[in-house]
């Protein structure tokens, strides 16, 4: 087995939408709890009390980055189980098996869904989006609805979608709201009441957390049955011996990323444009298809028609990005967002996500820039 091949100190990291470095406060607060408090939450020990007390710290950390209430977060192993038990819990109760969706969702979302559909029997109605990634949930059908759900911000093209106004068309219908805001939570202001869901998914290592930790907030009423079964943890909801390390980094997450959206981010926003404006100089046949508006404030996609992102990335030495197709058995496929946005496939095969973080600099913005220009003169010479 070969080993590891440790990231370059001079790399450029422009992949913060794939994953986010532990911050280092956030390690801080977790370490203890890796090393001599290893209390389990559920046991009248004192080392026990002490995990739970960090836990409860936690719960009310993150409840109050989203405006939820503690006692609605239930702590799960990440976005993805987030998703499932929002979707699958809340559909073992509904009455009416038809749900409402845009064709932009992550696969968190859209594999519950055909598991819903395929063995539930559910019928699935899909919203049309715009060249912006945007639904329009002025055209929810006209039908009964038991479930509606959305991603908040796309996790490829950074679109901030309409979620309230899509939460009072679901809930007009008489269905209940999930809202994936996995990509969303620490990088714009995220209210629960504001949006109006019933539901909604965070996942850790998106705002600076660990991975393999996430949760999911429920609305006070909601009915949701659970997907894992054991003992009585998460209140019966999510069951398990609770990752208390990894939810006190969750925590530590939560309450930094309120310190950081309170600074704002128009820092990044000129960062973001300043790439947009390296690229778009130094390769004029660069499409942008993030919006400049609406959009998450670290995120600017991009294409060059005629390339194939991935190429594009593994001549751009020193800069880590991603690309929005994906690669199976050596044929590149163009990501279904786009082309649900009216993408041409050509254009769609080319694109470059490239997501910033807190610590990137205008010398890295700069650096990378140029590395991309020249890697996209030669995909297209």
């Amino acid at each position: 087995m070969s080993a590891p091949v440790p990231a370059s100190e001079t790399e450029v990291y422009l992949d913060h939408n794939a994953t986010t470095p532990v911050a280092e406060p956030v390690a801080q607060r977790m370490w203890p709890h890796l090393t001599h408090q290893f209390g389990n939450p559920s046991s009248a020990t004192r080392r026990g009390r002490a995990a739970a007390a960090a836990v409860d710290r936690a719960r009310q950390e993150l409840a109050a980055l989203i405006g939820a209430e503690p006692d609605e977060i239930v702590f799960t192993s990440g976005g993805t189980e987030a998703s499932n038990l929002a979707l699958r819990g809340a559909a073992a109760g509904a009455g009416c098996r038809r749900v409402l969706t845009s064709p932009l969702e992550h696969p968190a979302t859209t594999a519950p869904l055909e598991h819903l559909r395929t063995r539930d029997g559910w019928t699935v109605h899909t919203l049309d989006v715009d060249a912006g990634a945007r639904i329009d949930p002025d055209s929810t059908p006209g039908t009964e609805l038991g479930l509606g759900t959305l991603i908040l911000a796309h996790n490829e093209v950074g679109t901030v979608q309409p979620a309230a106004a899509f939460s009072e068309a679901v809930h007009r219908a008489g269905g209940l709201v999930h809202i994936d805001a996995a990509q969303a939570v620490g990088k714009i202001p995220v209210d629960v009441r504001e949006i109006g869901a019933d539901l909604l998914s965070v996942a850790g290592h998106k705002l600076y957390g660990p991975q393999g930790v996430g949760a999911l907030w429920v609305r006070r009423g909601t009915a949701l049955a659970p997907v894992l079964r054991g003992a009585g943890q998460e209140r019966g909801l999510r069951p398990g011996t609770e990752n208390v390390a990894g939810i006190v980094g969750l925590g530590a997450a939560a309450a930094l990323a309120a310190e950081e959206l309170r600074r704002g981010t128009a820092a990044q926003v000129r960062l973001r444009e300043l790439l947009w404006s390296l690229l778009s100089a130094g390769a004029p046949a660069l499409v942008r298809i993030s919006p400049p508006a609406g959009c998450l404030p670290n995120t600017l996609m991009v294409a060059q028609p005629g390339t194939v992102g991935q190429e594009v990335l593994d001549a751009a030495e020193g800069v880590a990005a991603s690309t929005g197709s994906a690669c199976h058995a050596g044929v590149h496929a163009p990501s279904a967002s786009l082309l649900a946005m009216g993408v041409d496939p050509r254009t769609a095969v080319g694109a470059l996500r490239l997501s910033l973080g807190r610590s990137t600099t205008e010398s890295e913005v700069r650096t990378a820039a140029e590395a991309l220009c020249a890697a996209l003169r030669r995909a297209s010479g």
